[in-house]
């Protein structure tokens, strides 16, 4: 989760989100990003799409089914459905997103026995260190639109 927090920052780099993600396979990392959606004007640069689509690159298939995705915010329904997709071997995440978390909170796509592949997930892994950075990404977002205070 280290390695995925520190992608995370990067993000703030570009003004992006600030998720990170990092595929890995028998302990070793084969692929990490974070958000690049502001960056790149594509609304799929999920980190964790982004971190799938250069594991199956750096592997040579689509299969990743003996990767395991380690991402700082609960994927959303594009990303469940991209691990799905990809039969990735387990997921690991920080904070759950109760807005449009898809891997517990809201739905549950990845332990959805009516689709072809069922992964296993740990949740809440360094939560709070992940919704921090969230939270304070989004609250310095909400201090720069606030209108000036009356007086000033």
């Amino acid at each position: 989760m280290g390695l995925a927090l520190a992608q995370a920052r990067d993000a703030l780099a570009h003004d992006d989100v600030p998720v990170g993600a990092v595929v890995l396979i028998d302990g070793l990392v084969v692929a990490a990003r974070h958000n690049e959606r502001e960056l790149t004007g594509d609304p799929t640069a999920h980190a964790e799409v982004l971190a799938l689509r250069d594991a199956a690159l750096a592997l040579g298939g689509w299969r990743l089914s003996a990767a395991t995705l380690v991402v700082t915010l609960e994927p959303c329904p594009m990303c469940a459905g991209a691990l799905v997709a990809a039969r990735v071997g387990r997921l690991v995440f920080g904070a759950a997103d109760p807005r449009a978390g898809a891997c517990g909170t809201l739905y549950n796509l990845c332990c959805d026995p009516r689709l072809n592949h069922e992964l296993p997930i740990t949740a809440g892994v360094r939560e709070a260190e992940c919704a921090t950075l969230l939270t304070s990404f989004f609250a310095g977002k909400r201090a720069l639109s606030a209108p000036p205070a009356l007086g000033d």
